[in-house]
């Protein structure tokens, strides 16, 4: 089955044609980083003008990629949700625009959903039950997995994704945008134990996350040490350095905790890291030994929001004969349905 991916959550745009859920023919990325660098963040409008810009392009590419047309899909997949609402509404327009006129059948995919297949595409034989970290700019969740497209909340982020907090440290020292990747780099040459972060502890027992403490904890380190904004991320201090490695250390060691907690409690079978924040190389080091657990995880093309991961989630729904009306909307919050629910379409 040769499934047309189209995804436009955020700030990506993206179009890819998988085959059997895991073979992928073509996966093309359309990156606003330049529209959005010089405000250190997403801005929602800009990014449904670039999506709107961007969309036609990435969808002919990935089948001149390929050489194949459109008539040799056999269906279509698109993000419905969850991500800013602008954005999502320029994918989802074009996919049922598409789908109409190519006569062709279309099924909504959920964002995190598709993350956690992205660990499929490379890995398609992961076992059942599992366990997904779905960690990235704008989501940090445990999920538990018993079956295909069942899935159980275990974890939510209560204010800031880890990605988000990363960004957020980096825009404070004038590090630049994104500011994970360079983060990343930057602890390298840091002492991750020279200032202290406290892993915060929920009340009620959850196995929620919560990052906004370290951010505020950040700043004060930054205020009493009188750190100025850097201006090159090629120079810096060696305190910067030891902020930022520590500040990284920190968040690792929430989600390692986290995840250890959920594995005790559910015992899964496998274990998946995934999301944007998966590239992170502290986190790659780090879940597997700290976890003692065979970890699943995507290359880093997959990590990031990418349509060949919406292509493989979407695979499964077309092949028991999925197909949305054309009334198919867009949502910004989306739920993680089961496959009861997703059956409705």
């Amino acid at each position: 089955m040769l499934v047309l991916g189209v995804e436009s959550s955020c700030d990506e745009t993206a179009a890819a044609l998988v085959e059997d859920g895991h073979n992928i023919l073509s996966n093309v990325v359309a990156s606003q980083i330049k529209t959005h660098r010089s405000f250190g963040g997403v801005v929602p409008e800009l990014a449904s003008r670039e999506h709107l810009r961007n969309i036609g392009y990435v969808v002919r590419k990935a089948f001149s990629d390929t050489g194949l047309s459109y008539q040799n899909v056999d269906g279509l997949a698109v993000t419905q949700g969850p991500g800013l609402i602008g954005s999502l509404l320029v994918g989802l327009s074009f996919a049922k625009a598409m789908a109409f006129s190519l006569k062709k059948p279309l099924v909504p995919v959920n964002h995190i959903e598709g993350h956690i297949y992205s660990a499929f595409i490379e890995h398609p034989d992961i076992a059942y039950p599992l366990l997904a970290l779905v960690v990235s700019g704008g989501h940090t969740s445990l999920i538990y997995s018993p079956e295909p497209e069942r899935y159980e909340p275990v974890a939510r982020t209560r204010d800031d994704a880890a990605g988000e907090a990363l960004d957020k440290l980096a825009k404070f020292l004038g590090l630049g945008y994104p500011g994970g990747p360079v983060i990343d780099r930057l602890s390298a040459r840091g002492d991750p134990r020279r200032f202290h972060f406290s892993i915060p502890k929920i009340s009620d027992g959850s196995l929620d996350f919560s990052f906004s403490g370290f951010k505020t904890a950040a700043l004060r380190y930054i205020e009493r040490a009188d750190i100025r904004p850097c201006r090159s991320s090629s120079r810096v201090s060696r305190i910067v350095l030891d902020l930022v490695a520590s500040y990284q250390q920190a968040i690792v060691d929430t989600l390692v905790a986290q995840t250890r907690k959920a594995i005790q409690r559910h015992r899964p079978k496998s274990i998946l890291l995934v999301g944007g924040v998966a590239c992170n190389s502290l986190l790659r080091q780090t879940f597997p030994a700290a976890l003692a657990e065979v970890v699943y995880y995507p290359s880093s093309i997959l990590t990031t929001d990418n349509a060949a991961m919406i292509a493989a989630a979407g695979t499964p729904k077309l092949r028991r004969g999925g197909d949305a009306t054309y009334d198919l909307n867009a949502f910004a919050d989306l739920p993680l349905a089961t496959a009861a629910a997703r059956r409705s379409y």
